[in-house]
């Protein structure tokens, strides 16, 4: 599959191993918006930027496999969170950073990708998180891959934020405007509905 070479390479890593409690316990990445499933929206997003796509997946395996290069797992049981997933990610992913997003975030877009990606280059060595007014977005990160081990003692040390670690690790933020419509989380039945006729 061709992919964009105007961009630093990356691998990216789209988060869908989660338990889903606020849709009721169903796998979220799975759950169909405008028709198709919400892991659909997010792979085709994302599909030129990478030869390498990940998806995090604790369900459901064999539909997901559709959708990506690797699949990983959390190496926990009992859905630990999403700084599992991007453990795992981290140390499948092939390139030297990874693009992590979450499954319920459709309308994210390819000008807000790009950016992500060409600044995580200039900076290089840190974490970069998405922030719009005063909130972080964490699950919306583009990570150096030699950063690993600190993720890994974090982990041991027993953090389970990914926004702690990353901001311990001094990442910067790409700011966004408040309440920007791209960063919506569909992450309620209500919130799918609601934004049901938001064009993909």
């Amino acid at each position: 599959m061709p992919f964009n070479t105007r961009l630093p390479p990356c691998s990216v890593l789209l988060l869908a191993g989660g338990r889903g409690q606020r849709m009721g316990g169903q796998d979220k990445g799975l759950i169909e918006w405008q028709g198709e499933p919400l892991i659909a929206h997010l792979q085709r997003k994302v599909r030129l930027l990478t030869d390498d796509l990940i998806i995090s997946c604790n369900r459901n395996r064999e539909r997901y496999a559709a959708f990506a290069d690797q699949l990983v797992t959390d190496d926990e049981s009992d859905f630990p969170g999403p700084l599992a997933g991007i453990r795992a990610g981290l140390k499948a992913a092939r390139h030297l950073h990874l693009l992590v997003l979450p499954c319920d975030v459709p309308g994210i877009d390819e000008a807000l990708l790009e950016n992500m990606l060409q600044c995580a280059d200039q900076q290089r060595e840190k974490p970069l998180m998405i922030r719009h007014g005063d909130h972080w977005e964490p699950l919306l990160c583009v990570i150096p891959v030699a950063l690993l081990p600190a993720f890994e003692t974090a982990w041991a040390d027993g953090e389970r934020s990914p926004g702690r670690v990353m901001r311990s690790l001094g990442a910067s933020a790409l700011q966004c405007p408040d309440n920007d419509p791209r960063l919506a989380n569909l992450n309620t039945p209500q919130l799918l509905n609601l934004h049901n006729t938001v064009s993909d």
